[in-house]
């Protein structure tokens, strides 16, 4: 299947990459066998960025590729050695996409070239057991596992950068003028919907550089899904200025420049969010005689309605030199109104002592069983190795300490109640007993806790 030229609407599987493993080692030399625990933590996964890049102006390059994946973290090693991080993945993107969740939610809005944004974070490596040393607990003979990164489905939707908007039926001239004005070469013939895809150029006027874009014909119940614009009327909304271009030459008889002025505000009034943009009418085709003669009788009842108008040819650039100052002029009006950037301002907001960061979790009935659900609780089990007695004691005094046995005594658990903790698909189940004290005193052998029985 081949890739369109121009998309501006694309979904993407993102995911992290996973945390490296932690390592169980103990230091070892020569008249020192047992000289500590020496594991390395494990490197974090790599992330996946979204990077405007200003030379872009499709989303055709994810066309095919919808899934993006960074690169894992490597594993601790003996002897304090860290393992690498992840590889990050950057994904090049037009300046002014918009990415939104599955459901329609605003995640961020890229505009500027270099803006970055990451949309899938690795996961965190896990500790190692020198991380893991404690008084309690000098010797731990297990690390924690790495954790899984970030998995996001996102969509992301390009809205045109422009300063200036073209807007007009099938046919007037829009990829005429815009061709006449700048160097953007788009499709020209004397067909509708010749245009497929919004097209961008910059023009020039005197010292002033400003962007347009034109977008494909609109025509009535535009706004409701019918013809083209519905799909693009989204790249006029960043627009300064809205410029209707009026075919004067038009040969259908229910069409004149006023009535067709009027079911385009119709639709851009439908669409919404467009308001409170200045608009500019430019009568095209005027070097057809019959044409003039329309734009000329036209021409004071527009006026009237407090709208610039310009009488313009494409085809001969008759009027475009003060059409393009014209535009030039409520640009720069248009940019100098807008309010500076607000200096950008770094709120830094460590975790608890402990790392633990979010420690809420909800206990809550499931049958027969009792549901252990939050996000720390959730990450610790990620980060357990279950084959191992001694992790599976550590998980237990974390728990204990946050409080999740007492909040099932409050549940009203009882001695033998089945518990479940953990992630969605991942979820771990044990007997509930509270008369077991945890710590170090439950350790026995190394690598095995006495709180498990048999």
């Amino acid at each position: 299947m081949a890739t369109p030229v121009f998309v501006d609407r694309v979904n993407l599987q993102l995911s992290g990459g996973r945390g490296g493993d932690g390592c169980a080692s103990v230091h070892r030399e020569k008249f020192r066998p047992l000289g500590g625990p020496d594991g390395g933590n494990g490197g974090r996964g790599g992330d996946v960025i979204l990077v405007v890049d200003a030379n872009l102006t499709t989303l055709a390059d994810l066309y095919q590729v919808r899934q993006k994946k960074a690169g894992n973290g490597k594993p601790g090693q003996g002897d304090n050695k860290f393992g690498q991080h992840g590889p990050d993945v950057e994904v090049a993107v037009p300046d002014g996409t918009v990415v939104t969740e599955q459901d329609g939610e605003l995640v961020t809005d890229l505009v500027g070239h270099g803006t970055r944004f990451v949309a899938a974070a690795g996961g965190k490596g896990g500790l190692g057991n020198a991380a893991l040393a404690s008084p309690r607990r000098r010797a731990p003979g297990f690390a924690l596992l790495g954790e899984p990164g970030e998995e996001r489905t996102l969509t992301l939707e390009l809205k045109l950068v422009a300063d200036v908007g073209l807007v007009g039926f099938p046919s007037a001239g829009k990829s005429s003028l815009i061709a006449a004005i700048s160097r953007a070469r788009p499709k020209i013939a004397d067909y509708p919907f010749t245009t497929l895809s919004p097209n961008l150029g910059v023009v020039t006027a005197g010292d002033n550089s400003y962007t347009v874009a034109d977008v494909p014909g609109l025509i009535p119940g535009a706004s409701e899904g019918r013809g083209l614009g519905h799909e693009f009327l989204r790249h006029i909304e960043r627009c300064a200025v809205l410029v209707h271009v009026l075919d004067c030459a038009t040969q259908e008889p229910d069409r004149d420049p006023v009535s067709d002025l009027d079911t385009l505000e119709a639709e851009l009034a439908s669409y919404g969010g467009l308001t409170d943009r200045p608009r500019m009418v430019a009568l095209n085709k005027v070097d057809v005689p019959e044409a003039r003669e329309l734009a000329e009788m036209v021409m004071p009842d527009l006026q009237d309605r407090g709208l610039p108008v310009f009488t313009i040819s494409a085809a001969t650039h008759e009027g475009l030199r003060e059409l393009t100052f014209a535009m030039a002029e409520v640009v720069t009006a248009a940019r100098a109104a807008m309010p500076p950037p607000e200096s950008t301002r770094i709120v830094l907001r460590p975790p608890p002592v402990g790392g633990r960061g979010d420690d809420s979790f909800d206990v809550r009935r499931r049958g027969d069983a009792y549901v252990v659900q939050g996000a720390i609780t959730d990450r610790w089990v990620r980060q357990t190795n279950f084959g191992n007695d001694e992790a599976v004691g550590f998980l237990a005094d974390r728990l204990a300490v946050l409080g999740v046995e007492r909040r099932l005594i409050e549940a009203g658990a009882q001695p033998g109640d089945d518990v479940i903790i953990g992630p969605a698909g991942d979820e771990v189940m044990f007997d509930f007993d509270p008369t077991l004290d945890g710590g170090a005193s439950a350790l026995g052998p190394r690598g095995f806790d006495v709180r498990l029985g048999d």
